[in-house]
């Protein structure tokens, strides 16, 4: 069995919210991390951000993993990110798919081996016509990612651990992976996120620590919490990943509240009195 430890904790580049990488940099000193997943996007887009690679470097910042969107994705209501996200939308599926070497020469800048993002909605019922539009993409893109060297996470929550499973031991894409949310599962009301954890534990292959109270509807959000503050059972989640014997990172995520830093650093804080 192996315990979860502290110098697996990271943090995401963009739960700080920080317009710059010196920004960065000053948010992660405040919060006492130094390991991150890093939103890719902003590297290519932003030019504030074009040098950050370097710069991260020479702070002593390490990168864990990279993270990538596939667009102008609609977080309004449950309902308009179904229609907006991932690869379901034509548009932005193809753009993004263009997009892979670049990201890919990125990941190898950085000696990544790992990329996340959402995918979008998977349908539940595999009759479905987006069903098999949607699986086919997402060979595609994982196909292309492991041509570069890279493994290829979906971020969970926007369907049941039951759909994900299915998905996965039938879908032709061996370096698809999961990046576990358990936070996710709760605000999208995708069910009890110790069980989906035990469902999709041999695929995961990197966690991001988030948490949330669930509105039960699948139709209205769930309330993001800072890890210790919802409804996540930590402990037990911890144990599970222990007998397991996983090893990889574990990623702080927060994407609401007004004080990200003040709210990763309680979230951390918590963390602190779970892992060795």
């Amino acid at each position: 069995m192996r315990q979860q430890t502290r110098q697996q904790l990271a943090v995401c580049s963009w739960s700080g919210r920080p317009s710059t990488p010196r920004a960065l940099v000053e948010r992660l000193n405040a919060i006492g991390l130094r390991r991150i997943q890093i939103a890719l996007n902003p590297l290519l887009e932003n030019p504030a951000w074009r040098d950050a690679i370097p710069f991260l470097r020479d702070a002593g910042v390490s990168i864990v993993s990279g993270m990538f969107e596939t667009g102008a994705e609609d977080y309004t209501t449950p309902a308009t990110i179904r229609v907006t996200g991932g690869i379901a939308p034509d548009a932005p599926c193809a753009n993004t798919l263009e997009r892979i070497p670049r990201y890919i020469a990125l990941l190898d800048e950085m000696r990544l081996d790992k990329v996340s993002f959402h995918a979008g909605f998977f349908p539940h019922a595999t009759e479905d016509p987006r069903h098999a539009t949607m699986r086919t993409r997402l060979e595609t893109f994982a196909q292309r990612f492991a041509g570069g060297g890279k493994q290829l996470l979906l971020e969970t929550g926007q369907e049941s651990a039951q759909t994900l499973a299915t998905l996965l031991a039938t879908i032709n894409a061996p370096t698809l992976r999961v990046n576990f949310d358990p936070g996710n599962m709760l605000l999208y009301s995708m069910g009890d996120p110790i069980a989906a954890l035990e469902k999709l534990l041999p695929h995961i292959a990197q966690i991001h620590i988030k948490d949330a109270i669930a509105s039960g509807d699948p139709e209205h959000w769930g309330c993001e919490k800072p890890a210790g503050e919802g409804e996540v059972d930590w402990p037990r989640f911890f144990e599970i990943l222990a007998r397991a014997n996983y090893g990889g990172d574990l990623v702080i995520e927060r994407e609401c509240g007004d004080d990200p830093v003040g709210e990763i650093s309680r979230a951390l804080a918590y963390l602190n009195t779970l892992l060795v």
